[in-house]
């Protein structure tokens, strides 16, 4: 790779990272290519972009983002998006799947580091569909029970 390449990756890399509100850092030694592939096919159904990067980058595209230092060693994959609750979702559902080689390092939400028990329990946070359809059916309650109370009144009335 050369140098002028190490720059442009550079530049994108902290760009992406300064613009995301959640990344997180796992190690994936072990896994198959095809295991990768299926991380990046559900990643990317779900808008979160997934890269293998040299640490040396990744530090220097972190520092850029203005992000505190993660000391990044080994094999990373990282993994980032604007949505906190969905990228913890992938990340996790993937480790569990493929445990023995696949682990939660750290992460950054909102340019803040978090451990991987803050990851997990975002994680089991309800998505915004769910949430949208918790609030629909609140909402919609009364007039269901309303109805509800109608049709039996209706039906008391027919048996008298």
């Amino acid at each position: 790779m050369t140098k002028q390449e190490k720059i442009q990756i550079v530049e994108y890399l902290s760009a992406e990272f300064k613009n995301a509100s959640a990344l997180i850092v796992c190690d994936y030694k072990g896994l198959r290519v095809s295991q990768l592939e299926e991380l990046r096919g559900t990643s990317r159904s779900a808008n979160i972009k997934v890269q293998v990067i040299k640490n040396t980058l990744a530090n220097i595209a972190i520092k850029n983002a203005q992000c505190p230092n993660l000391e990044l060693k080994d094999t990373n994959i990282f993994l980032w998006a604007d949505d906190q609750i969905a990228l913890s979702k992938v990340v996790c559902k993937f480790a569990d799947s493929y445990n023995e080689h696949f682990s939660l390092k750290v992460g950054l939400f909102d340019k803040q580091v978090v451990d991987i028990k803050h990851i997990v329990s975002v994680s089991k946070l309800p998505s915004k569909e769910e949430l949208i359809g918790m609030l629909l059916s609140v909402w919609t309650a009364p007039a269901r029970y309303f109805v509800t109370g109608l049709d039996n009144l209706r039906k008391q009335k027919e048996e008298n």
